[in-house]
């Protein structure tokens, strides 16, 4: 039995896609169901790498096939999804699930600048926007396609933004390597503010920065008279 048999039999009963970590405990799980099985023992720590390239040849057969269905991978997940064509009639037996409204213009532009440039911060996209993006950031949260994903290391460790997983699934991409090129995108500055405000005198300059002010000139006791500055000499007369 071929190693790609079984992962076809997995992903065909499986209810939701499944991740080549996921494939992996179930072939270590496996053995306790097979006792005595030489074959079961032996594919009990196959590796992920090679659960990987069986997939991909097998997915290859699969659209080599030309058949109704294909094997993909979206998310980082193996699952089996129906050609394109084939919409109208499972539509008719399943239903139609209603899709979120679409996004509007901003948030593309938004979220594109996100997933080239990720993370960045609220400041950092709207340098390459040159517009608020308050709003749309908001709307991209809350349909779950960005997340904050840490703090950026400068003034105020303001958090910064990534993609997320239903990101991925939302455009059917297998991992950010497959968005398309966008090498103009990619090239626009971002300048980023820096570590610390340095101002004189204040805690926020680096140590080597700060300096004590020069100590006042010792004011004169009371009573005590201030010393009189003597004329130059007077140059001798002339005979």
């Amino acid at each position: 039995m071929e190693l790609k048999f079984i992962l076809e039999a997995l992903l065909f009963a499986a209810q939701k896609p499944l991740t080549t970590r996921e494939l992996r405990d179930v072939f270590a799980g496996a053995v306790e169901h097979a006792e005595g099985d030489d074959l079961v023992r032996s594919l009990r720590k196959v590796k992920e790498a090679e659960l990987e390239t069986t997939l991909q040849h097998l997915a290859t057969e699969h659209e080599q096939a030309a058949r109704s269905y294909r094997l993909v991978c979206i998310a980082g997940a193996w699952q089996f999804v129906t050609q394109p064509e084939f919409a109208p009639w499972l539509k008719a037996l399943v239903g139609h699930r209603a899709r979120p409204p679409r996004l509007s213009q901003p948030a593309l532009e938004t979220l594109a600048i996100i997933a080239y440039r990720q993370p960045l911060t609220r400041a950092e996209m709207e340098q390459v926007r040159g517009v608020s993006v308050d709003g749309v950031i908001q709307t991209l949260l809350d349909r779950g396609l960005i997340e904050q994903v840490g703090r950026a290391e400068v003034v105020g460790r303001p958090s910064t933004y990534g993609t997320t997983a239903l990101f991925l699934e939302y455009f059917g991409l297998r991992s950010l390597d497959d968005l398309p090129d966008a090498a103009e995108l990619r090239r626009v500055p971002i300048t980023k503010p820096p570590l610390t405000t340095v101002e004189p005198g204040l805690a926020t300059a680096p140590p080597e920065q700060l300096a004590l002010p020069d100590p006042p000139a010792p004011a004169a006791a009371v009573g005590e008279a201030e010393p009189v500055a003597e004329p130059p000499p007077e140059p001798p007369a002339k005979e």
